[in-house]
């Protein structure tokens, strides 16, 4: 059994992340770090995990583990490597932005590899430390690098417009999650300016070959929960069935990624580690429609998804997940 532990273990990430580790057969929790909570039980957290486990939570660091994932806000895990450090035998996924740009990837001689299997996959199978991209950097990059691999954004710029759920905020209420103000409500916000346009324009210009002209990003807080649906165009000489073909092709090894030919909805992805686009022409410009869970195929899910392929096991192992449709 893989010895696995978790830092940072009160939110919704790392409850998504040990709803998959107590259900995966290879794979043991030995402990859940946090700060907060330490001393209570994980399911007074997590209580949808009552009567599934039957650990504290603990603010008490062991280097007895293989992996280790950190589930820390954004800037946390560097500074805990850090101050806390770990063993440089145990292998690292780590699930904030800390390490996903180049050159600030490192982390005490070790290189994290961008944990997107659709791209990185064989390096990822050899990887060390893994930093996990984010939720609309994974969404959208579906959406958009089989496209960059022909030189599409060499010239033209691309438009993108994703509506994410409320848990893309985090546990902590903020003005803009809790309910009265969420419910049957939209807004933009970070317009043409979220922190994951970095990530997403660094790994489009490694499949391009050269650096994309631009990204037009505008994203909004929907008035649901969890899913993140996201729609893309771009001026392009394909024709749809070329487009259709590239996007196949791309992703004909692809263990969770789809491409559909039908019209597509956000709840055949929700609940589960799938990413589904959907490829149409429209007058000059190739659309392309991108969906998938937020908290596990822009989280959790692709987090146990690396832990697989670098622990060389198959790659759904752990993560067969039926979508909630109805």
């Amino acid at each position: 059994m893989l010895k696995t532990g978790i830092i940072g273990g009160a939110g919704y990430t790392a409850g998504e992340l040990i709803r998959l580790l107590i259900n995966h057969p290879e794979v043991e929790i030995k402990f859940i770090h946090s700060n907060s909570q330490a001393g209570k039980p994980v399911w007074s957290i997590h209580q949808d995990l009552i009567g599934e486990i039957n650990i504290d939570f603990t603010n008490e660091l062991s280097n007895d583990v293989d992996l280790v994932f950190l589930c820390m806000g954004h800037g946390a895990s560097e500074k805990f490597l850090k101050e806390k450090g770990l063993s440089e035998n145990i292998k690292i996924v780590d699930l904030s932005r800390d390490f996903r740009l180049k050159p600030e990837n490192t982390w005490n001689g070790k290189e994290f590899v961008y944990g997107l299997p659709e791209k990185n996959k064989h390096l990822i199978k050899e990887a060390h430390a893994i930093a996990n991209p984010g939720c609309f950097a994974t969404a959208i990059q579906l959406a958009l690098l089989p496209a960059a691999s022909v030189g599409a954004f060499k010239d033209e710029e691309a438009h993108v417009h994703a509506v994410t759920g409320s848990t893309g905020a985090g546990q902590k209420p903020t003005n803009t999650s809790h309910f009265s103000w969420r419910n049957n409500n939209l807004s933009v916000y970070k317009a043409f300016t979220h922190q994951h346009l970095g990530e997403i324009e660094q790994q489009m210009n490694e499949v391009q070959g050269q650096d994309v002209k631009g990204i037009n990003f505008v994203p909004m807080r929907g008035d649901f929960t969890r899913g993140i649906f996201a729609t893309v165009y771009f001026k392009s000489d394909m024709s749809e069935e070329e487009a259709q073909e590239l996007y196949e092709n791309f992703y004909a090894d692809a263990a969770f990624t789809h491409v559909s030919k039908d019209p597509v909805h956000l709840k055949q992805v929700v609940n589960s580690n799938k990413g589904v686009v959907k490829v149409e022409k429209h007058g000059d410009k190739i659309m392309v429609t991108s969906m998938i869970d937020n908290l596990l195929k822009g989280a959790s899910g692709q987090a146990v998804q690396n832990m697989n392929l670098m622990m060389g096991w198959p790659e759904k192992l752990g993560l067969g997940l039926k979508p909630v449709s109805f």
